[in-house]
């Protein structure tokens, strides 16, 4: 015959135990768990408990193991399950999509959630939920440019620019690197409201941003110019190097620009092989978490402000990336799975331009 385990709460348990088996806001099941307890702890044997309290004879041993692991706190929430089953899995998933965005039904231009359903073998409702959880919508009519110098392995870039923000390397360094270019110097005429523009205005020369974001910290490495040359992306790449640690090894994360690819570029990284490059795929620069950056100084630094030279434009953005190096607040890559609708999208459209390419005989990216 086994013996159940004796149950000696302290002076502090058995008061919380009372509070809890009386308490007017406490859930019924609460209460009942904690006399359960306080019962055990009077010698009542597990039987009788059952009988006292109305449950089954195994809940009472359930939740008298359950109080000696957790204590007090094991009552009051339920174990976990392991829930229902999924009725849609991964692999059924990938063939209502692969057959959305790669198959065309014989007597139509698209397919519906009722006809791929009857296709399939499948519900409409199920087919609904994969195409809104993927963000496919066969309805409506799209349009995609891909350039010639898309990598044919999109993906493989996508992930390891995501796996830099997501597990960044250890005693390294990322920096989100790009230039915003042809930033108006915009000379206006302003009404006695506050935040209003008049129509009229002058345009008095551009001015051209590099900006390095760093991971971690979301501080901020800045350099103006008025110009956007291989020249001008050296000199930021030596600033750089002067101000990140010489220990730490830097991977910078830049757009796929031909400022980036010049011979004088590839000499100067080559000399520094502390710098890793990790270039963001043709039509991918929302890839590059300095442009989110970009935005708030267009949107709370500039656009509402006037100048009449560069060097007043440049002095302004200089004075609005100090106050954020001042007191950052670190931009978080929301994305939990690279695998995301619009890589999905991507990728469709990257397989209609291979299949297009085979037809017209237009060599491969």
């Amino acid at each position: 015959m086994r013996v159940a385990q004796a149950i000696e709460p302290d002076a502090k348990t058995t008061s919380e135990l009372l509070t809890l088996s009386k308490g007017r806001r406490v859930e019924a099941r609460v209460q009942q768990r904690a006399r359960v307890i306080l019962l055990a702890a009077q010698g009542w044997q597990n039987k009788d408990i059952a009988e006292e309290v109305k449950l089954d004879r195994r809940q009472v041993a359930l939740w008298r193991r359950r109080f000696i692991e957790g204590g007090v706190q094991a009552l009051l929430q339920d174990a976990s399950r392991s829930g229902r089953a999924p009725s849609v899995t991964s692999a059924v998933e990938s063939h209502i999509l692969s057959t959305t965005l790669y198959e065309q039904p014989v007597a139509a231009a698209r397919w519906s959630t009722r006809t791929l359903a009857s296709y399939l073998g499948l519900s409409a409702t199920t087919i609904r939920r994969v195409w809104r959880r993927n963000g496919i919508k066969p309805h409506l009519l799209g349009t995609s440019t891909v350039p010639r110098d898309t990598p044919p392995r999109f993906e493989d870039a996508l992930v390891d620019i995501v796996g830099l923000y997501m597990n960044p390397r250890e005693r390294a360094l990322v920096l989100s690197c790009a230039d915003k270019s042809q930033i108006q110097n915009l000379n206006g005429t302003h009404s006695q409201r506050t935040g209003i523009l008049n129509y009229g205005h002058w345009r008095n020369g551009t001015a051209t941003l590099f900006a390095a974001l760093k991971k971690l910290e979301s501080t901020v490495i800045s350099m103006c110019h008025d110009r956007h040359r291989h020249e001008d992306w050296l000199k930021f790449l030596r600033l750089i190097d002067r101000k990140t640690p010489k220990h730490l090894q830097v991977h910078l994360i830049v757009e796929n620009q031909a400022t980036h690819k010049r011979p004088k570029v590839q000499a100067w990284l080559a000399q520094h092989p502390r710098f890793v490059v990790h270039s963001t795929p043709a039509n991918g620069t929302w890839l590059n978490m300095v442009k989110r950056f970009f935005c708030d100084i267009a949107e709370h630094g500039i656009r509402r402000d006037s100048f009449t030279r560069v060097a007043e434009l440049q002095q302004a953005i200089a004075q609005y990336i100090e106050h954020p190096n001042r007191s950052p607040i670190p931009f978080n890559w929301a994305a939990s799975d690279p695998d995301t609708a619009q890589v999905t999208r991507t990728k469709a459209a990257l397989a209609h331009w291979a299949i297009s390419a085979e037809h017209t005989g237009a060599p491969h990216p």
